[in-house]
Formats: C-alpha cells, structure tokens, sequence
C-alpha cells in the first residue's frame, strides 16, 4: 500500500505538470504571433482543454484504453470504460489508481491538442475550434494511442514510443498540417512571386518563457511515464530528457549562427523543444551519449525543417510542423538505432535498435509507426475539417483577419491600454 501510494504521489505530480503546459503553449503561441490575436490565444487554450477533458471523459478515454487488450476488434480500438467511473480508491494489489491514470493521460491528450492548434493560428474562426475538439479528442488522438499505448496492433509489434513522440506529437503536427493546407497562408505572409515575408511574434519574451516552462513540463511528461517509483527508474529517464533538450538547444543555435551568420533565437528556442519531442520515444531505451545525438539531430533537423515548409508555402506560425512533426518523426526512428537491449528488456516493449545487434526489425517497426499514425492522423483531422469548411466555413473574413481575432471574435483585446492609447492617438 505504501508503494501504490508513493505511485499515485508520482503519478499526480507528472500530472500536473504536464497540464501545466498548457502555460507554456499559451505564451508560446500568444508570443509566436501578433499582438492583436494575444486574448485570443490565450482564452481559446483554457476554453479547449476544458471540452476536450469532457470529450476524453466520455468516449476518448474508451476508445484508447478500453476492452481487453490485443483481443479481436480490440486491437485496432479500444471498446470499453466510455464516460469513465473509476473506483474511489485503489485496489489490493493495483500499482496505482486508475483515476490517476486517467488525470495523466488526460494531460497527454490536450498537449496534444494545443499542438494541433498551430496550425490554426491567427486565422480559424472560434467555432472550428469547438467542432474540431470534439472528434480530436473523441476518435483521432484516441485511435492513434490505443494502438501503442492501449494493446492495439503496433503495441503488438513492439512499437517503442515511451512518452509520446508519434502519439502526442506526430498526431498534433499532422492535424496542423491538414489545417495549414486548408486554411491557406495568412494575409500577407507570400508575394505573388512566391516570396515570402517574415511576420514576425510580438514578444520574444514569451516565446522564451514558454520553452522553459514546456521544458520543466517534459519531466513530467517523460519521467511521468514510468508510472511506478520502483527502482528510481524514471530518474533516468529524466536524465535522458535533460541531456537530448539540451543538444536540440545548442545544435539549432550553431546551425542558424552557421548558416545564417547570426544565432537566431526563435531557432533556439525551437531546437530546445525538437530535442524534447525527439528524445520523447527513446528516453527509457537510449544511453546517454546516444540521447545528445538525438538532441543534436533534432537541433539541425528543425532548422531545415522551418525553411522547407516556408519554401513550399505552408504558413505554419508556431512552427509545430517541424519541431513535433519532423522531429517526432526523428524521435521515433531514433529507437530502431539506438534503443538498448538491456533498456529495450527493462520496459518489456521491443527489441534493440540496429547499432545494438537487433538488426532492422526494431527499425521497420518504429518506420512502420510513424507512416502509419501520420498518415491516419493527416487524413481524419483533413476530412473532418474538410466537412467542417463546406459546410460552415473554417476561415473568419479578410476584415476580421486584419482587425484581429481579439476584437472579432470576442469584442474585446487581450492589451486593452494599447488599444485605448491607440484610439486616443487616432482622435488626436
């Protein structure tokens, strides 16, 4: 009883943490973007991390960890716990208490939500926000992790995703995109000529916050997964968290410094959180030096990565296409190289990477999950999105767009003295 209380004492502090994030993705996206859009921002991330806990609630949490695992229909969805009525205390013999473990993987589920919301940003009317909540968070996140996390067919595999690299990020970044391609680029952002221009967020200050605070968040997210105190274990993880943020840091640092001849600092701030996201899937199967390589991949990746969407003319503000898509794909990939046997043995999932004597299986594997998620993942959220624009639109009006979601949608401004100065200017 002591041990399934020190677990839930865990569990509960993980927990929180990663529903803390949500901080993080609010100064984050309100800082990546204008001024005029800040309450916007900010309230639409509280106001869908609500809805979502009540649709994880009611479906969401059945269909990814419902039923028995690995039997018949069960492995491809989970059919079981829907509206979820735990038990007030844990029984003889339980790790930890189911509730708990609902609170976190509730937590995953609406980080995985604020991702998708980048590729929202600055342009989608609030109620697409609503409507899209509600199958995001009832049938596409949830598909995607009862096939790894919940006995489905890729957990069957041996697919290796510890805290969520494919699950969390890869699913955020794919729903991005299909809003990205739909919404089309802001006003502004491309010439005719196929240039584009740098709209620039209005608080670097923010932006820097935010990756402190998702950086904190992450030791719940990765160490949390451990799930159990036991043997400190989940230490280690965070010890491998630390070390693959850090190489993301310094590695976009000196390829923007590189590259462009000067060190950008929104390409740092991204590198940070890339080697996050990468080291993600691999953090409880990699050793230490193998976790900087990550981190490091992960830096120079979401560099390229940024000027690759740019060029193509895909207008992704809060770059969540590259550092949870491109470098969720890295993260996922990385464990067919380098994932242990011993750590591969130790979290019963899996075998060894190809550089540890495993051969390609582990790596087909880990490829066979990220084509898979990815592309289930794009192709919901596009067809419900797709429906959504038919039919009511995604998009608010050119005017609207211009005056600001603050103003347009919500009749009010998130910097109420600027906008008061900026009357008082315009009377005089």
């Amino acid at each position: 009883m002591v041990e399934m209380g020190l677990n839930a004492v865990w569990i509960m502090v993980a927990a929180v943490l990663v529903l803390l994030m949500q901080g993080g993705f609010i100064l984050l996206e309100t800082g990546s973007t204008r001024m005029k859009n800040a309450g916007h921002v900010a309230g639409k991330t509280i106001f869908t991390v609500g809805l979502i806990s009540l649709v994880y609630w009611a479906v969401g949490y059945g269909f990814a960890f419902g039923g028995d695992a690995g039997e018949g229909l069960n492995k491809i969805l989970g059919l079981g716990n829907f509206f979820f009525d735990p038990s007030i205390s844990a029984a003889e013999g339980d790790a930890y208490p189911s509730s708990v473990f609902f609170v976190f993987q509730l937590a995953f589920a609406a980080v995985s939500m604020s991702i998708a919301w980048g590729g929202f940003a600055e342009r989608a009317k609030l109620s697409v926000y609503l409507i899209f909540t509600l199958f995001f968070g009832s049938v596409i996140y949830p598909v995607i992790a009862h096939w790894i996390w919940g006995g489905g067919w890729l957990a069957e595999d041996g697919s290796q995703d510890y805290a969520g690299s494919t699950v969390v990020h890869l699913t955020g970044a794919m729903a991005a995109f299909a809003a990205t391609i739909l919404l089309k680029p802001r006003i502004g952002k491309y010439n005719k000529d196929g240039s584009a221009n740098e709209i620039l967020g209005h608080n670097q200050v923010f932006t820097s916050l935010s990756v402190l605070l998702l950086w904190v968040g992450w030791f719940g997210f990765n160490a949390g997964s451990a799930l159990t105190i036991g043997d400190g274990f989940f230490a280690y993880v965070a010890f491998t968290t630390q070390l693959g943020a850090a190489g993301g840091a310094v590695a976009a640092l000196l390829i923007s410094w590189l590259v462009k001849g000067k060190a950008d600092i929104g390409v740092t701030l991204n590198g940070a959180l890339a080697g996050l996201v990468a080291i993600t899937a691999s953090c409880a199967y990699v050793e230490p030096w193998a976790a900087v390589v990550i981190g490091l991949i992960a830096g120079v990746l979401v560099f390229f990565s940024q000027l690759f969407f740019e060029k193509i003319r895909v207008d992704d503000p809060i770059a969540a296409l590259s550092v949870h898509g491109a470098a969720g794909v890295w993260g996922t990939l990385a464990n067919g190289f380098f994932a242990t046997p011993e750590l591969a043995e130790k979290v019963g999932v899996g075998q060894a990477g190809l550089f540890y004597g495993g051969g390609g299986h582990q790596l087909w594997v880990q490829f066979l999950s990220v084509v898979v998620c990815g592309a289930f993942a794009f192709a919901a959220s596009f067809i419900v999105l797709w429906v959504i624009k038919q039919i009511m639109g995604l998009r608010v009006t050119e005017e609207q767009e211009i005056v600001g979601l603050d103003l347009s949608e919500h009749g009010s401004y998130g910097y109420p003295e600027a906008l008061k100065k900026s009357n008082t200017t315009t009377a005089l």
